[in-house]
């Protein structure tokens, strides 16, 4: 949705995802990049909030794909449920919700009024976060049954969203900035101006990296905001992930994606994938990229942007995200959201 509605503003002119497994750990000398060890209470997994910040999960199964709402537009994992947001009819908020999903079978386990045209949403181990791009706000909803727990203004039009282990990010691409709100209570902890309009986020454990409609991306230190540096990527950057040691972005109108180092935003690498490259996870290994305007999904070794298979989608597919052993894709105009 949010895609469709920046084209009008001249864009395409210009869930972050760690696999936790039991023998895989963060690489690296960084702040983010230690290792966050697996917690068993009564034989069920828990998850401490760096953990839930990098989207680390464990395995699932099954192969298919499933009804979503009207619009399906981006996912969130919520160690056990699959959130997918839906934009509603012809990118208005009428019908806007966002729709649960269980992750072993697919059963929807209902569908929940988020807002006004909910985009991006996030899991910050209670709660799921939608950010609703025609409301100015940010939605908060209970994880356990879809109550809604309050809605909190942000800026104009917040299209992505951020769970930092305490605090919910979202990008405002009409202000030109990124909101800070503790998730404990929605208070405001800041708002940070960028130099041109924000899409896509990632956090690495210690800075959250913003794609900006520039060609380039902002990393902010996570306690404070600060301008930690900006780096050139392709055309029109869409999304982020962090690979534990990498952050990458897709490049809309690229139809590429670039590795930029996350201890210094040195670039590793460009690598081709199809058209339209919009959302992307990290599995533990490989990168997964949605491909929009080509209806499929490319997968890439993240070693070194090898590129192991491309993947039919639904039509438009947007965001993605990684739920331990399967990777999920919303697909917009197809309703749906598919299991790979």
């Amino acid at each position: 949705m949010l895609k469709r509605l920046l084209k009008g503003f001249g864009l395409l002119a210009t869930f972050v995802v760690i696999a936790a497994t039991l023998t895989m750990f963060f690489n690296g000398s960084s702040a983010a990049q230690q290792s966050v060890p697996e917690n068993v209470v009564a034989g069920v997994f828990t998850r401490n909030p760096l953990q839930v910040a990098l989207l680390q999960w464990y395995p699932a199964n099954l192969t298919t794909t499933f009804a979503a709402g009207v619009g399906a537009e981006r996912v969130a994992f919520d160690g056990a449920n699959v959130w997918v947001t839906n934009t509603g009819v012809d990118n208005s908020n009428s019908g806007s919700t966002i729709t649960k999903l269980r992750a072993n079978d697919g059963t929807v386990l209902g569908t929940f009024a988020a807002g006004a045209a909910p985009t991006g949403a996030a899991f910050d181990g209670a709660n799921i976060w939608v950010a609703d791009f025609a409301g100015s706000a940010v939605t908060k909803l209970r994880a356990s049954d879809g109550v809604v727990l309050g809605a909190f203004a942000v800026g104009s039009g917040p299209g992505w969203v951020v769970f930092d282990g305490a605090n919910i990010w979202t990008t405002n691409y009409f202000s030109n900035n990124v909101s800070k709100i503790r998730a404990s209570d929605g208070e405001p902890l800041g708002t940070f101006g960028l130099a041109a309009s924000p899409a896509g986020m990632a956090f690495d454990g210690a800075n959250i990296w913003v794609c900006t409609s520039n060609g380039s991306v902002t990393k902010l230190r996570g306690s404070d905001g600060a301008v930690l540096g900006t780096f050139a990527v392709g055309t029109a950057p869409y999304d982020a992930a962090f690979d534990g040691t990498n952050i990458w972005v897709t490049n809309f109108v690229s139809g590429s994606v670039t590795k930029l180092r996350a201890s210094d935003g040195t670039s590793q690498g460009t690598f081709t994938v199809g058209s339209g490259p919009y959302g992307l996870a990290f599995d533990g290994a490989q990168i997964w990229v949605a491909n929009s305007v080509s209806n499929n999904v490319t997968k890439l070794r993240a070693r070194d942007g090898a590129v192991l298979g491309t993947f039919a989608a639904g039509s438009d597919p947007n965001g993605v995200a990684f739920d331990g052993a399967n990777v999920w894709v919303a697909n917009h105009n197809s309703n749906t959201v598919s299991k790979l």
